[in-house]
């Protein structure tokens, strides 16, 4: 920018020609600017150039960086959700087996009623046959103990 300048200044700072739009410079002074500007600009250019590659490198690290970082991501967001349908799936089957064991346990249950019905419906048979003989040998010796001497040989009715 400073040869550009001095290049502005020497052009103002030349001789007009009268009744023209033109003006003498040195030059001499106008090529040695020239010459400057060819050894400046190409160094500028060049430096230009490397500040975008490595812009451009920066830039392609950091996206670089930023894909593994989201594949990371997604790798344990897959995991955890791989993680979780285990999870769910162990939850569901240890429902089913809980209700199957609730099944198996009612189950069991109302065959031990009915095995205790059973039993003592048949209790109860055994007791009623057993309640008939006693009432009947009660009978029996009421009727043994109510008898009159004289009709010690037949049974009170």
């Amino acid at each position: 920018m400073q040869l550009i300048d001095r290049l502005e200044q020497l052009v103002s700072s030349g001789t007009r020609l009268p009744l023209s739009s033109r003006t003498i410079i040195d030059e001499q002074e106008f090529l040695d600017i020239i010459d400057q500007l060819r050894v400046t600009v190409p160094e500028e250019i060049k430096q230009a150039r490397r500040m975008s590659q490595e812009r451009e490198r920066v830039i392609m690290q950091a996206e670089e960086e930023a894909d593994k970082i989201i594949n990371a991501a997604r790798e344990r967001a897959s995991l955890m959700l791989s993680e979780n349908e285990l999870i769910r799936r162990a939850q569901e089957e240890t429902q089913q087996i809980i209700a199957e064991a609730r099944r198996q346990a009612e189950e069991i249950r109302q065959g031990a009623d009915l095995y205790a019905l059973d039993v003592l419906g048949n209790l109860e048979n055994e007791l009623t046959k057993l309640l008939a003989t006693v009432r009947k040998g009660r009978a029996t010796l009421d009727r043994s103990l109510h008898r009159t001497p004289e009709n010690s040989g037949h049974p009170t009715e």
